[in-house]
């Protein structure tokens, strides 16, 4: 873009136009956000492997909550909320890829120190964009379309001239929280029915999960019916082979501990097919990375480019105000020496100068590429995981090489804590740039966004440590209840590296299985987790896909499908905050000693019964259709 292109954009609010956009009111709604945000995908994140994007709903949110609660109308102090809002998203989608595999090894892991490692790498996801922040976001403008930014930035000043969807996400809250309480807070339904098929020794399974309709509606049917492909393959495929081969099994085949004869199918999935799920998600993380290395290499040299040196002028309009460039440097050197000298884990060793350089180098490489691949293709298919992959064999490499942390069992535990604070800064830098983004389109000021986002990030970092540990005392990280699968994946990779004691065979089947499925030209991460998946998660994620076709099939002659689906992603986004915040709230119930789901039990064997349990979820499948049908569509409810 040249400078002539430069000067014709103007930005929604004018530079003359002095708006308010930092202040106590919007950082306390923003630290709120981040936290909520942040809380729910974690949690969502290690129930089922996926997250929601919040950058959309939490625009709708912070322009109807400022309207609603605070008489305010300025779309400045809603961008920095909503910025505040996404950046919590981001930090989630970093934990859950690395931070759990270290509660699943035994290790005692405090909330402090996953806090202490998500600021590490949050701070530097941040402030890795600044140095080239006005290259990517101002010089490309028009190159680099940033496309959920510019549907953020459309958001809110829609919201700013007329109403807001604020109501339809407050009603899918309500929903899903509801649901949640009924079933997995009272347990007066079964959240994991399950019918056994005994001619084939297996099981087909449907989650009573209102989140897994909302995730299912807003991923939509082509990635939900590739995961349920993986997850008939997987259970009705793998699981009676297994079942068949070891029918007269009388001892243990590793990795199981008990024969193959006396295992449900259930426990057949946990103790074999996970490991081949895992190489299959590995292999597809890997076949995305090389992909994706033209496109890495072009967008670090371009970025390059663009590397700015520190300005220092007297009065410059808002919009290209930034941290400046000497802080950048400080926090990099603050965020290695920590690093370096201070014990992440009390009684583990501290990462080492080496280590501590080498997260420090991957975080500002990748996060460069994190930003650029954002700006390309948007923020929800941001490669992320390949590179955490990558960053994890590096650094685990480097690791088993240097002999740092001593024996193998610390040795992984260390690779897990680098990685972990990698992950975190590169999708952080990811989510960050994109917020800044719709800052520039709105008109607001990239250094108040910059700062807002790390205040959120302090908060929300020590609220998310608080979560994964309750999930782990309720549900136990690692089991059907809470797979955590990114994690999972994760802690077979170091074990790979630093001691060769997982079931390789099985592993090496799995990385097989992807390079067919990507042969055949078919999207090998979503086959490969839902084979990874238990099955019920992949059969409700299918039902809301299939909501969402009916909805667009219904007013597509009206020609309404886009605000009908519209109106839907709010509902589900709303659906899928309710069911987290719930099921936060009775996991610290249960940690507490305070388990309601006697209540249910003592209905009798009507809760336990399967077919009532899809009673329950044919209710929450009709809600949602109706309640997207009925009334409005989004762009009249939110706009108008």
């Amino acid at each position: 873009m040249n400078s002539g292109e430069q000067k014709q954009f103007k930005p929604f609010v004018p530079m003359d136009v002095n708006l308010p956009e930092a202040n106590l009111v919007t950082l306390i709604m923003g630290i709120i956000f981040t936290m909520v945000f942040a809380v729910a995908n974690v949690y969502l994140g290690l129930k089922t492997g996926l997250t929601i994007a919040a950058a959309i709903p939490g625009s709708i949110l912070a322009s109807g909550l400022l309207k609603a609660l605070f008489k305010k109308n300025s779309i400045l102090e809603a961008n920095l909320v909503a910025s505040m809002g996404a950046v919590g998203e981001s930090i989630a989608s970093g934990i859950i890829y690395t931070l759990p595999a270290i509660i699943i090894w035994g290790q005692h892991l405090s909330a402090f120190s996953i806090g202490l490692m998500t600021v590490i790498g949050g701070l530097l996801g941040i402030m890795f964009v600044v140095p080239f922040r006005e290259y990517l976001i101002v010089e490309e403008h028009g190159k680099l379309i940033f496309p959920e930014s510019v549907a953020v930035a459309e958001i809110l000043k829609n919201a700013n001239e007329g109403g807001d969807g604020l109501k339809v996400v407050i009603r899918g809250m309500f929903a899903g929280g509801l649901f949640k309480f009924i079933g997995g807070g009272l347990g007066i339904f079964n959240e994991d029915p399950m019918w056994f098929v005994s001619k084939l020794s297996t099981g087909f399974g449907m989650s009573a999960v209102a989140s897994l309709i909302g995730v299912g509606f807003i991923v939509g049917l082509e990635v939900a019916i590739f995961m349920f492909a993986g997850a008939i393959l997987a259970w009705f495929g793998f699981i009676p082979i297994i079942k068949f081969i070891g029918a007269n099994s009388h001892v243990a085949i590793f990795p199981g501990t008990i024969p193959i004869s006396q295992m449900t199918p259930i426990q057949v999935w946990s103790y074999y097919l996970r490991y081949i799920g895992a190489g299959a998600v590995a292999a597809g993380g890997f076949i995305s990375l090389i992909r994706s290395i033209p496109a890495i290499i072009n967008s670090f040299r371009e970025a390059l480019k663009g590397l700015k040196a520190e300005k220092v002028t007297g009065n410059i309009e808002r919009q290209y105000v930034d941290t400046p460039l000497t802080w950048v440097i400080a926090i990099a050197i603050a965020g290695f020496i920590v690093a370096w000298v201070l014990p992440i884990i009390p009684g583990l060793p501290s990462l080492g100068p080496i280590v501590s350089f080498l997260i420090i180098l991957l975080a500002f490489f990748f996060g460069v590429v994190s930003a650029r691949m954002c700006g390309t293709v948007g923020a929800s298919n941001n490669p992320v995981s390949g590179m955490t992959i990558a960053c994890l064999l590096v650094i685990a490499t480097v690791i088993k090489i240097t002999g740092v942390g001593g024996g193998p069992d610390t040795a992984k535990v260390l690779a897990i804590i680098a990685a972990g604070i990698a992950a975190i800064s590169i999708s952080v830098s990811g989510g960050s740039s994109q917020s800044l983004k719709h800052t520039y389109l709105i008109g607001g000021t990239p250094k108040k966004i910059e700062w807002a986002m790390y205040l959120g990030i302090v908060f929300a970092a020590f609220s998310s440590g608080e979560v994964i540990l309750m999930l782990n005392k309720a549900f136990v990280l690692g089991s059907d209840k809470a797979p955590a699968p990114q994690a999972g994946l994760m802690r077979m990779l170091s074990e790979g590296v630093m001691t060769g004691n997982i079931p390789w065979t099985l592993v090496l089947i799995g990385v097989v299985l992807g390079i067919v499925i990507f042969l055949l030209k078919l999207p090998v991460l979503a086959i490969a987790l839902g084979f990874y998946l238990p099955l019920g998660l992949s059969t409700t994620i299918l039902v809301g896909a299939l909501i969402r076709t009916v909805v667009e099939k219904k007013f597509a002659k009206v020609k309404e499908t886009k605000g009908r689906v519209e109106k839907g992603i709010l509902l589900s986004s709303g659906i899928v905050a309710g069911d987290a915040l719930i099921g936060i709230l009775i996991a610290g119930l249960i940690t507490a000693g305070k388990d309601l789901s006697y209540i249910g039990h003592n209905l009798g064997g009507i809760t336990r019964n399967p077919w009532f349990a899809l009673l329950f979820i044919i209710l929450i499948s009709i809600y949602v259709y109706i309640e997207i049908c009925s009334g409005k569509s989004s762009k009249e409810e939110m706009y108008e």
